[in-house]
Formats: structure tokens, sequence, C-alpha cells
């Protein structure tokens, strides 16, 4: 790596922590809070795409904090899939910001503390930025609470009792994970001497292999819970869909996948061994299978997508288990494809309610009538999360089932059938919502008639008789939702486009994981 930069690596975290400094500053000031979220978010945005250049280029680039050199400093360290997944959170945390400004951030509420909305929003970018870029265990950990705290806010934004009801589970598991997080890292701290993952990495090659085996398996139930992998997923469905849209579309988006991201850095690098990949494909399995389950049985958009996630994390899982590197390479395209296609759906489900005032299946009809546009913004990135050719989402599940095929195993076809199975599925789920919410006449609707005042619990029957044409903001969509929701339509079509490139990245990402010699010479300076 060249001095000149040697700089950019901790701008990521740094930008928008200086940034969430001054927004809360202007609290009373809207305009320049915005101003300012925008030009951080741009500039991270820049400085990830640089990084993954560079990365790509040049390899693996790291920078003592400080100038202590590891392992006793502060390492940041981003390799391809460290630059890959702080391209795509940038891609995301923008547009979503741009969609809450438009939205007017309150999402309807005038009593909602909006001044809180953009500082805390930088913070959780900055803790996000930390977890992919920590070169050890304690700084991992570090940015995964600066994620919960900020998480916390948000999702508890205008205190009404669902969403503080789901804030208090929300942090309760993630406190949880947090608790079993730091036992893993003590009991590694005990094995190694160490939490520099370099120098773990190297050191617990001579650990125990039962011990090895316990250390991986407490730090696999705490990733386990952030990442919402069965039997450790039954706080997402309840937690995600009572926040605002633009809320619950970047955490559906990103926070799951820090867990994931997490798997595959301790998997390939400290714990690649193998001992509990059967452990993980069983896991996998049912994650898929029973999250694709649970979105069919649902009648309200939110939640029916909130177990698509759960239902989609399985197909990553999948592929770090097979830990071959075709199956590696196609859990990173699929993170970065899911990432995008999932908050993307979200937002959507953010203009359905903007648009018909509810997001339950049973009030909604007409919606491809009264807004085609609407139509075709959930279409898309339905098909596409439905794997139909030739979208990203289809090129990611033939990557994947290709590995499995080609590790051979039994538990390896047995997972490709039920990915096979996943994915049909995921297509008469999101097929559902189309016919219902889109197709079906709105008058078929068993409560189509409550659509007009929104989904609140107490229902005046004098407002239920409202006429959905009489409603003010019918058709009148604010360009600041839509925008960044077409933008990241776009994007996502744009992964179908350039998927050779981005196959090629990530296969690329997937060599240097399973080569941990490069990881460990970059960031400790000797050949293991």
């Amino acid at each position: 790596m060249t001095l000149d930069t040697a700089f950019l690596i901790p701008l990521p975290i740094l930008v928008p922590l200086l940034a969430a400094a001054v927004t809360l500053i202007l609290g009373r000031r809207p305009r320049a809070q915005r101003f300012v979220t925008v030009v951080a978010l741009v500039a991270s945005l820049a400085v990830a795409v640089a990084l993954l250049y560079f990365a790509d280029q040049d390899g693996i680039e790291v920078v003592q904090v400080g100038g202590w050199d590891a392992p006793f400093g502060i390492s940041l360290v981003a390799d391809r899939l460290a630059a890959l997944m702080l391209v795509i959170a940038a891609i995301v945390l923008l547009s979503v910001m741009l969609f809450a400004v438009g939205q007017g951030i309150h999402d309807g509420n005038e009593q909602q503390p909006v001044s809180i909305f953009l500082p805390t929003y930088l913070a959780l970018t900055a803790g996000l930025n930390i977890a992919f870029l920590a070169g050890d265990l304690f700084n991992m950990f570090v940015g995964f609470e600066v994620l919960l705290a900020a998480s916390f806010v948000l999702l508890t934004l205008g205190a009404s009792a669902d969403r503080v009801r789901a804030g208090i589970s929300y942090v309760m598991v993630s406190m949880v994970s947090s608790m079993v997080f730091l036992m893993g890292m003590a009991f590694a701290y005990a094995a190694t001497g160490t939490l520099n993952l370099a120098q773990m990495a190297l050191r617990m090659d001579d650990v125990a292999s039962g011990t090895r085996t316990a250390i991986f398996g407490v730090l696999l139930v705490a990733f386990g819970i952030k990442a919402a992998i069965f039997p450790l997923s039954s706080w997402l469905p309840d937690s995600y869909p009572t926040a605002p849209a633009p809320v619950t579309a970047v955490f559906a988006g990103l926070l799951t996948k820090v867990g994931v991201y997490a798997i595959i850095r301790a998997h390939t690098l400290i714990f690649p061994q193998g001992e509990l990949d059967n452990v993980l494909l069983v896991a996998g399995l049912l994650t898929m299978v029973i999250g694709i389950l649970g979105a069919i049985a649902q009648n309200d958009i939110k939640r029916l997508l909130s177990f698509t996630l759960v239902s989609h994390i399985g197909y990553m899982v999948f592929g770090i288990a097979l830990s071959n590197q075709a199956g590696l390479g196609g859990a990173v395209f699929y993170v970065a494809h899911h990432i995008l296609v999932q908050t993307t759906l979200f937002l959507v489900v953010g203009l359905i309610e903007r648009q018909a005032g509810s997001a339950s299946l049973r009030r909604l009809g007409s919606l491809a009538v009264t807004s085609p546009l609407l139509a075709i913004l959930f279409l898309v990135p339905a098909l596409n999360l439905g794997g139909i050719p030739p979208f990203s989402g289809f090129i990611g599940k033939v990557a994947l089932l290709q590995a499995g095929a080609e590790d051979g195993s039994v538990l390896a076809w047995i997972l490709v059938a039920g990915g096979t199975l996943t994915s049909l599925l995921t297509l008469y789920a999101v097929a559902r919502v189309w016919s219902k919410a889109f197709w079906r006449a709105r008058a078929d609707a068993p409560e189509g008639e409550l659509a007009d005042i929104g989904p609140s619990a107490l229902i005046d029957e004098s407002e239920a008789d409202i006429a959905f044409e009489e409603r003010a903001d019918v058709g009148k969509m604010p360009p600041g939702m839509l925008i960044p929701t077409i933008a990241l339509v776009v994007i996502g079509v744009g992964l179908t486009v350039f998927a050779g490139p981005l196959l090629d990245i990530s296969g690329r990402a997937a060599e240097n994981l399973r080569d941990r010699s490069v990881y460990i010479e970059a960031v400790l300076g000797e050949t293991p």
C-alpha cells in the first residue's frame, strides 16, 4: 500500500462520526443537517469505491492506527470482501437517507423527534464501517455495540407502544448476543493470548481441536443471532416491521449482513478446519425452508418480507459452509445482491403505505391501476428476489447450487434441493403479494374499505367510509421518496447487467479469503 492511499482506510469511520457530531449541533437547522448528511454519505461512498479499486488492484490495504504495529495496535483492514461491503452499504445508506428525507423522516407523525434521526443514522453508518474494517475481535465488537445503540434509537423513533415493545425485544436479544460475543472473545483470548484476527489465525492452529471447535461454536451463536440464522431468528419478524419504512429498509438490508460478514471472516481466517460445517449446512437448510414457510403464512407485506429476509440468509450460510471457493464466491455475490434487493422492497412497501395507507394484503388491491409506476417498482425487485432469470438473484442462486453440486456430498445435495424449493416458494410468496395488492380489484379485498385511513387499530366507523379517490395523497408519492427507490431498482438491474465483473470480484475475494497467508502477511508483515 502506498502512502497516498493509506489515509483512505479510516475515512469510512471518521467521516460519518464527525458528521454525526456536526448534525447533532445543527439540530434546529434541518436543512443544514440534511446537507451535512448527504455530503458525508456521498464522501463515504466515494472512499469505499476507491478502497475497492485499490484492494482489487493492489491487494489488501492495511493501516495501523496511531503507528502502533500489529498485534499491539488497532489494525484497520480493507480486503476485497470488506471493501465490497463498504460500497454496497454506502449505496444503500445514501439511498435510504434520501428516501427518509423525502418522506419527512417522521413517517407521517409531526411529533416525532426528527432532529435526532440523522445524527443517529450517521452513527449507525460508522458502526457498520467499524465492523467491516476491524482487524481484531474487540473492535468488531465495538462496531456491533455502536450499531446496537444507534439501531435502538432508530427503531423506537416516535415512542409508540408497538415500537417501544419491539425495541425492547430487539435490545434484549442484541444484549444476549453481545454477552455471548464477549464470552467467545474471552475464550479466544485465553486460548491464543491475542484478539488480533491475523495473529489469532496463526495461534489457533496450535489449539486443541475440541477447544477450537467450542470457541467457534460460541462465536457462531453470537454471530448467528445477529444474522438471524434459525433457530436464532425468531426475534426479527417481530422487531423490524414496526419501525418506519426507511429504518426497516436499512435494518433489513444491512444489519443481518454484518452477522454474515462476521461468520465469513471467522470461518475463513480463524477456523478454516471445517469442524462445524455440517452444523452450518443444517442451519442453512432450516433457515431457508422455515423462513419461507413463515413468509407464505403472512398477510402483512412487511412481515412477509421479514420472513423472506430470514429465509435468504440460509443461502449465504449454505455457501459459507461448503468451504470451497465456488461456494464462498457465490455467498459473497449473494450478500451484495440481497442487500440491494431486500432494501429496495422495503422502500417499495413504504411507498405502498403512502399510496394506500396500509401494508396489509387484506386491505390492498388495484394498485397496478392506481399507480402503474409503483407496480413496476415492486415487480422488478420481487422477480429478482424470486430468482427469475436473468436477474442477479437467479445468477447468485445458480452459483450457489453449482457449488453444492461441486461439493457432491449427500448433505450438499439436500441443500441444493432445499435451495431450489425455497426459490420456488419465494416466487410464490411475492406472486401472492402481486396478485392481491396489485392485480386484485380493491373491492374484493376483505378489508379494502379500511386501507384509506391507514393501519390504525382504532378505527372510527365514519372514517371507514372515506372513498379511495377522496384521499388527497393518492398518486402523489413525493419525488424524494420515488427517486431513491427508482435508483435502487436500477442498481439492482445493474447487478444483472454487470454480474460478470461482480462475480469476478466475488471470486477473487473468495480466493483471498481461502488463502489466509495473504491477510496474515498484510497485517503482521510476516509470512506464516
